[in-house]
């Protein structure tokens, strides 16, 4: 066990100050245009009729502005500042993908809107040198890449972000907690402005004088939140936090100390890590429903591609071709950039493989080469484009049959219980039932339930020959609000040797118009018979 374990839970805030700012920068620069790092550059958004300052760089803090100062006031401390609007879209985007850039040091990446990420390190700081030396490389790198940063380790998510948001670089060791906070002042809490106006009012300067209170009283007068805020900041209790994707079942990586960019090697390393995983899943008798490679870009871009499995999957050559056909398939080519430091290889969805005798079950080799198709087609069009039909239990005819995507309702494809055809029987459903109901102009047929003597379809006139029927359905009036007109159905063949299935839609006498007044139903085409 590692000393990180043993000392229990790590999290490492990070914060990005000036996120708007920066992301603005760098747009600035991508685009070519030229940006004086010294000039002062605010973000203002419309709150309560007003525009205020929502972030600001550097420069403009040091003109005495601040989060929250209107913007007339800001233009008269400087009137040749840069104003930009706010993009809360933007700022959002840009945190997550600088969240997807984190997931190089752990898997366990949450949000801390609207301008900080916690990073689970538990377990995981000695593949980097320690704890000090991964928040030197994160930090570094982030700052290479144009952002402002501010950083702090420690046993619990609130005392971490406590001490990222007053100074950067601190590293509190597990039971420090209280003693690292209490000499700081409030707002590093991020506490409500209310109790922030009211901790002053009575005095309490200090984080220690505020946890130099009794628990009572602090509830009594701020709220059960703010005590269990501040026993957080004090390591004496925590809430865990939401990373944004679930761990994976298994993950593999590799690092590389020169990026590299040629799709020979990145084939090859994906080849080299599918017979890492699967080794790995092999030992527990396991296999992989849900694969995803990361790739990171030296520039921060994570470009990930998944690639689902009709079954477990346990064999390496099955994996790398599917990921062989997702990279054809991608619409997007894998723009390597400068290179990848890093791919990663993971199985977040896993299965007990099912080991079946194959040479003597030709139906268990259908079955394997049958799903070795789906997935390679998916892999290629996109599994929601595969889809097999299931029976529903209704008797409505364009509801009998609900599609759901084929490599997961394959096998329960295969064994449905689909309603057998009657030997020596006509086939009472078509084989194929339009999407949409096609009108027809019926221009005679018998009162009270006949099949039509003649009507039009498609702008040709048609003459029935012969028709069985009616079969009756009714609506589903549990599923409607409002009244569903009852169908008959008739097996047609007309002039021209078609058969086909129409329907009157209500019973005469049944409908009425908006007058309510009765009017005659109207006749549609639903399906052909072979």
């Amino acid at each position: 066990m590692t000393p990180s374990l043993k000392q229990g839970r790590r999290i490492l805030s990070l914060w990005l100050p000036r996120l708007p700012t920066d992301r603005i920068k760098r747009q600035r620069a991508r685009s070519g245009a030229l940006h004086d790092a010294h000039r002062s550059l605010i973000v203002a958004a419309k709150e309560n009729n007003a525009w205020q300052i929502t972030a600001l760089n550097d420069a403009a803090a040091k003109l005495g502005l601040e989060i929250g100062m209107p913007l007339a006031n800001a233009r008269a401390v400087c009137p040749d500042i840069d104003v930009c609007d706010a993009d809360p879209v933007a700022d959002t985007e840009l945190l997550n993908a600088i969240a997807d850039w984190c997931d190089r040091f752990t898997p366990l990446v949450a949000l801390d809107a609207p301008h900080g990420l916690f990073l689970d390190i538990t377990g995981c700081t000695h593949l980097f040198g320690g704890e000090a030396a991964l928040m030197e490389q994160l930090c570094a790198t982030l700052t290479k890449q144009g952002f402002i940063v501010s950083a702090a380790i420690a046993g619990t998510s609130v005392c971490a972000r406590t001490l990222s948001r007053h100074k950067h670089g601190r590293i509190i060791a597990a039971g420090d907690e209280a003693k690292a906070v209490k000499p700081l002042p409030l707002y590093p809490l991020g506490a409500d402005d209310a109790i922030m106006r009211g901790l002053r009012r009575a005095g309490l300067k200090t984080i220690g004088d505020v946890a130099a209170r009794g628990r009572a009283e602090i509830t009594a007068r701020f709220g059960a939140a703010f005590t269990a805020l501040l026993e957080a900041a004090l390591g004496q209790g925590d809430s865990p936090i939401s990373p944004r994707k679930p761990l994976p079942d298994y993950i593999v990586e590799k690092r590389f100390p020169e990026p590299i960019a040629t799709d020979a090697v990145i084939t090859t390393t994906l080849t080299s890590l599918a017979g890492m995983l699967i080794a790995a899943m092999d030992k527990q008798g396991k296999g992989a429903r849900l694969l995803e490679a990361a790739f990171f870009r030296t520039d921060g871009v994570v470009r990930v591609i998944t690639a689902q499995t009709g079954q477990a999957v346990s064999r390496v050559e099955v994996v790398d071709r599917l990921f062989r056909e997702r990279l054809d398939a991608i619409a997007d080519p894998l723009d390597p950039g400068f290179g990848f430091d890093m791919i990663r290889l993971s199985a977040s969805h896993t299965e007990v493989v099912v080991q079946q005798q194959s040479d003597l079950d030709s139906r268990a080799r259908d079955n394997d080469e049958v799903i070795g198709l789906v997935d390679r087609l998916s892999a290629r069009i996109g599994p929601r484009r595969v889809f097999v039909h299931l029976p529903v239990d209704t008797h409505i005819p364009e509801r009998e049959a609900g599609p759901m995507p084929a490599q997961w309702g394959l096998i329960e494809a295969s064994l449905a219980p689909w309603p057998l055809r009657i030997i020596g029987e006509p086939p009472l459903r078509p084989l194929r039932l339009f999407e949409r109901p096609e009108p027809i102009d019926v221009a005679l047929a018998e009162f009270p339930d006949k099949p039509p003597h003649a009507f039009t379809w498609r702008r040709i006139n048609r003459i029935v020959r012969r028709a069985e029927g009616p079969e009756r359905i009714a609506m589903e009036w549990w599923r409607s609000q409002e009244p569903q007109p009852t169908r008959d159905y008739f097996r047609i063949e007309d002039d021209i040797g078609q058969r086909l299935w129409i329907f009157r839609d209500g019973l005469y006498g049944e409908i009425l118009d908006k007058e309510e007044k009765r009017v005659d139903p109207k006749w549609f085409v639903h399906g052909m018979f072979a």
